[in-house]
């Protein structure tokens, strides 16, 4: 948790530390002010010093005084380096498409901050300062989201970043979309002079792909808590058997986030005369009307029964997922690297994406899975053939009413659309810069993807979520657990209950709102500390 000024504005120190995954979320989503530590500065001044007395001694260095790419080995002298820095955003500031959201654009704006602060990039203090400016005054600049090959780095997106700090380039300020140079001269500041090899370090590196990656994630945590407690509401409604979510089944198998969800489930459904144990199982009774409809079935459907298993494997790939965003979030991307201690100037490639990339990836995997398990249960509420004597699409005349028949038809859709995006973008990769930089991450449209990924999801779990309210209003309510009967208190408080045909898009869509914002996750928390007390 970040620090907070005496406004009660949250604040985020840059440098002295490393900053966490959360400080990115305060940042984007909090409007958190940014602080430059004295150490960050002090590093990059060193940094920059050394630039210098590299051009003043007429060392060739990649960036400083050469060309980019395939066009390395052209030599410049010391009055054109500034022009040079100039000429790459100009010449690289050529993204295409709809402009990124704000909250992704001040993502990348602290993450770059982030990346130079560490004083390997060359980047000079004042430099720093102005972009710092910049994201605590709300200047945003517009940024393509298309056109990054995710190495060497984030060339395009960075560069319409980085064009506003020279008073070019468009930016949102105040609400108004405005030339560069106009946000600057209303925000007081004063655009920035580019030295040498910094215009190179304001683009080179990892920053969009990250910040994209970043906010996926933390949305994608939010949906995935949700998934879990949607299941637990399917498995009410469908009269479903607890027996699969016993705690020796997943600690014979050893997977630690497969027996937390299934402890999860197993705290959710405490106390429901719904859900019960098969007849096989002599430690708990289901109540009369499970045990009277159930009959002698002993083993649920996958959707119902292996949800600690499908949910559990999601939840660890989203633990590696994050355990690569917070290294990256800390991560020197830059090329060529400065090592004031060692007096050395090396060039590398931590500018490639394809650690973002493949996370991204297993992201768009882990996310699709747990709506494509959510989908067949929301079929399952709807289908009178599978559907433990519920009335067909849970219409109240059906035939002459669809009832919910046409959400799952949307979740359908959406998970359909989902496959196609989950197909890995990192394993594809095309040449540039005349063969140069040929291999490359595809790393962002990764990120792009999974973003979409997430939020599809949320509107798929979101529609469970409805489906298993109403298909609860044909249950006996005293027979609800508590966690059931307040998840279906919550779910009413922004969809109310089925009576007539009616469209639903607007109320699937606040819905899946409130679980992409975590409103959901802070009522599950709310919940468990009322428990805990």
């Amino acid at each position: 948790m970040c620090e907070t000024d005496p406004s009660g504005v949250p604040v985020v120190q840059v440098g002295g530390r490393e900053v966490g995954l959360s400080d990115v979320t305060d940042v984007a989503w909090r409007g958190a002010r940014v602080v430059l530590d004295a150490r960050a500065i002090a590093a990059m001044a060193r940094a920059a010093g050394m630039v210098t007395d590299l051009v003043r001694a007429g060392r060739v260095v990649y960036g400083v005084n050469t060309g980019f790419g395939k066009l390395a080995a052209v030599r410049l002298d010391g009055e054109e380096t500034e022009a040079l820095q100039v000429n790459l955003l100009r010449s690289h500031a050529c993204g295409v498409g709809p402009p990124f959201p704000e909250d992704v654009v001040r993502a990348m704006m602290f993450l770059r901050l982030v990346s130079v602060a560490r004083g390997n990039s060359g980047i000079r203090p004042e430099t720093a300062e102005a972009l710092t400016a910049c994201l605590n005054a709300g200047i945003h600049p517009v940024v393509p989201q298309q056109g990054s090959l995710g190495a060497s780095g984030d060339l395009a997106p960075l560069a319409h970043l980085a064009l506003v700090l020279i008073g070019e380039g468009e930016a949102v300020f105040q609400g108004e979309r405005l030339p560069g140079a106009e946000a600057l001269r209303r925000a007081g500041i004063r655009p920035v002079r580019l030295g040498p090899k910094e215009g190179l370090a304001l683009i080179n590196g990892t920053q969009a792909m990250t910040a994209v990656g970043v906010l996926a994630f933390q949305r994608a945590r939010w949906v995935a808590e949700a998934a879990d407690a949607a299941a637990a509401l399917s498995v009410e409604a469908l009269l479903g058997l607890i027996d699969p979510f016993a705690a020796p089944i997943h600690r014979l198998r050893g997977h630690p986030e497969q027996a937390e969800v299934a402890a999860r489930l197993m705290r959710y459904l405490a106390g429901s005369g719904l859900a019960g144990w098969s007849a096989s199982e002599d430690t708990t009774r289901p109540g009369p009307e499970a045990s009277s409809k159930r009959g002698s079935r002993v083993q649920d459907a996958y959707s119902l029964r292996c949800v600690p298993q499908v949910h559990g494997a999601s939840w660890r790939a989203l633990h590696h997922v994050g355990e690569t965003l917070a290294i990256e979030v800390n991560a020197v991307t830059d090329n060529p690297l400065l090592l004031p201690d060692e007096g050395r100037v090396l060039s590398g490639g931590n500018f490639h994406g394809q650690p973002v990339a493949l996370a991204m990836d297993y992201l768009k995997i882990a996310v699709s899975e747990m709506a494509n398990i959510s989908e067949r249960r929301t079929e399952r509420l709807l289908n009178p053939q599978l559907s433990e004597g519920l009335p067909p699409f849970l219409a109240r005349r059906p035939g002459l009413e669809s009832g919910l028949m046409i959400l799952q038809y949307v979740a359908a859709s959406l998970v359909s659309e989902n496959k196609v995006l989950a197909h890995p973008a990192s394993v594809d990769s095309i040449p540039s810069s005349a063969n140069q930089e040929d291999h490359v991450s595809m790393g962002t449209i990764a990120a792009r993807q999974a973003a979409q990924v997430v939020e599809n999801a949320a509107r798929v779990v979101a529609i469970e979520l409805i489906c298993a309210a109403e298909a609860l209003e044909w249950r006996d309510q005293a027979r609800l657990s508590p966690f059931g009967h307040e998840l279906k208190r919550w779910v009413r408080e922004r969809v109310g209950r089925y009576e007539r045909d009616r469209a639903y898009a607007k109320e699937v869509e606040a819905l899946a709102q409130a679980l992409l914002t975590g409103a959901l996750n802070r009522h599950l928390r709310a919940l468990a500390r009322d428990g805990a007390e």
